[in-house]
């Protein structure tokens, strides 16, 4: 699919061009548009499938095209969602422009959704299309697209404060405290790779929670509960945080981490069996500069940029940027092991 993709940048579109942005390009018909200040994006149902094409307004690079792409892999794709981690063409150059694109799949109602990825970056700024589809029909009418874009960046100025937001939202950091108050959480499908082109999973999970209270204390939890481990690890931690313009600072207090049998008799994912053994928790402050991605589809996200891996959030085996998302939810995830006491 990717290299179809690639490949029809070289293809010649005769349409009338619409433009957003520093791009101009052709939209098939059939699509359904809605423009903001920071994307416009295309949408269409029929019957049980549908699709979604969204452009996203140029923002600053990170000086790489794989930088870029990650970036964006994880505040526009990764982040509301458990998809499989993204299988990436190499980049290729098209009128100036360096081009990747990358595409994973996720469940979404019960219905498969293959998400692609495209980023055009010149190292001074990019740009990103994305795709969300059900039916591989749709995305011939993203290669369409994909082979009329021009781009144009001659009179663009790179900000610094740019930041893509997911469609029907934007980005803000703000130093009102109850933007970020509530239950914030990772939680990841544990997958043993593809078969038959079908992403195969465990049954495992590994997730991670911020509950950042009104009174300006938090509770950091993390739990992995992981196919091929006898042994469940858990996290839970507590402290202050604190907010000053978009920084957002978390004071370690104490913690407890270790690890718990499963339960032996029905394997069961959301049970626990007795405590085997306590570990180090490392505690650790850490100010973090963050955004709030606002998606009244998937749920809000607040993405924490650090620059460097932390205790709590990892990061230790990836490369930079370190941009840790987090998504916005009701209720926590994460239960304590019976008879937990802290």
């Amino acid at each position: 699919m990717l290299i179809i993709t690639l490949t029809s940048l070289s293809m010649f579109v005769a349409a009338q061009k619409q433009k957003f942005d520093i791009a101009a390009y052709a939209m098939s018909n059939g699509w359904t548009a809605q423009k903001t200040e920071g994307h416009v994006s295309y949408s269409r149902i029929d019957s049980v499938h549908w699709a979604q094409i969204t452009i996203y307004k140029s923002t600053t690079s990170t000086g790489t095209i794989d930088a870029d792409f990650d970036k964006d892999w994880m505040e526009l794709v990764a982040a509301n969602k458990n998809i499989s981690s993204p299988e990436k063409t190499k980049p290729q150059s098209t009128n100036g422009w360096a081009v990747i694109s990358g595409s994973g799949t996720w469940q979404y109602n019960g219905a498969k959704v293959t998400s692609v990825l495209t980023i055009y970056s010149n190292n001074q700024v990019y740009i990103s299309v994305l795709c969300n589809t059900t039916a591989a029909s749709y995305l011939k009418d993203y290669q369409t697209l994909l082979a009329s874009i021009t781009l144009n960046a001659e009179h663009v100025q790179p900000d610094p404060g740019t930041n893509n937001s997911a469609p029907g939202g934007s980005s803000s950091a703000t130093a009102n405290n109850t933007s970020i108050v509530g239950i914030w959480i990772v939680n990841e499908a544990e997958t043993r790779g593809f078969t038959n082109g079908h992403l195969m999973y465990s049954g495992g999970y590994m997730r991670k929670e911020y509950q950042l209270k009104e009174d300006g204390t938090y509770i950091f939890r993390s739990k992995n509960w992981l196919a091929n481990n006898e042994a469940i690890y858990f996290v839970y931690e507590s402290g202050t945080w604190s907010v000053n313009g978009n920084q957002l600072t978390i004071t370690s207090k104490k913690g407890r981490a270790g690890w718990w049998y499963k339960d032996k008799i029905t394997n069961d994912v959301n049970k626990w069996g007795s405590f085997q053994k306590a570990v180090a928790c490392k505690l650790q402050t850490v100010t973090y500069s963050f955004e709030i991605k606002v998606d009244p589809n998937y749920g809000n996200a607040i993405i924490l940029n650090t620059g460097k891996p932390t205790e709590r959030d990892g990061g230790q085996f990836n490369n930079a940027p370190y941009r840790f998302p987090y998504v916005n939810k009701k209720e926590s995830l994460i239960d304590n092991p019976p008879g937990f006491t802290y």
